[in-house]
């Protein structure tokens, strides 16, 4: 039976939102840091629970934070938004970097084993049975082989570790933030 419009987008919505309780502003950031919110670092059981929670989100993601309504303050919130958005930029921009470097990487190690395995290949044909050739062999051809592999492992696997933290911090960067009082 196909889903009616109304509970596809309930269950939409279910899916882009995360939902957390604070007792102050503050449970968002550091205790150790005495700065004022629009520096201050963020709290790192936050960031493990907004992690957590967004990992089975969708796009179109929404951030709510539940917070009692006697400690509402809306310029703080204005702040907190704005300081939760750039930190997630930030972030975002500097695991794209990170990304780039080690996929660049990639790329120079196998080409260095490409080269390596080429020197082994000119060794065999320029200097046939002699003993150079056999060293040259037996030094290059492995070495050509090994950066070649591991380069390419870095290509395509290498940033891998940092993929779903540079999807969470894309995804976080683009919610919606909003405080509701409870």
């Amino acid at each position: 039976m196909p889903q009616q419009p109304a509970e596809k987008r309930n269950r939409l919505v279910d899916e882009s939102e995360i939902s957390l309780v604070l007792d102050t502003y503050d449970d968002i950031f550091s205790d150790f840091d005495p700065r004022t919110y629009d520096l201050r670092v963020l709290s790192f059981d936050f960031l493990l629970e907004a992690k957590r929670a967004a990992r089975e989100k969708v796009s179109g993601l929404s951030l709510r934070f539940m917070i009692p309504e006697a400690l509402r303050d809306h310029s703080k919130e204005q702040l907190i938004i704005k300081r939760l958005h750039a930190h997630f930029e930030k972030h975002a921009r500097l695991l794209k970097k990170e990304r780039k470097v080690i996929y660049r990487k990639g790329v120079l190690i196998t080409i260095l084993g490409l080269l390596l395995t080429a020197g082994a290949a000119g060794a065999r044909f320029y200097f046939k049975d002699s003993m150079l050739a056999a060293v040259a062999l037996v030094i290059l051809e492995p070495a050509g082989w090994f950066s070649i592999w591991n380069g390419l492992d870095l290509v395509f696997q290498g940033g891998k570790s940092q993929k779903e933290e540079y999807k969470f911090y894309c995804k976080m960067s683009s919610a919606e933030i909003i405080f509701n009082g409870y």
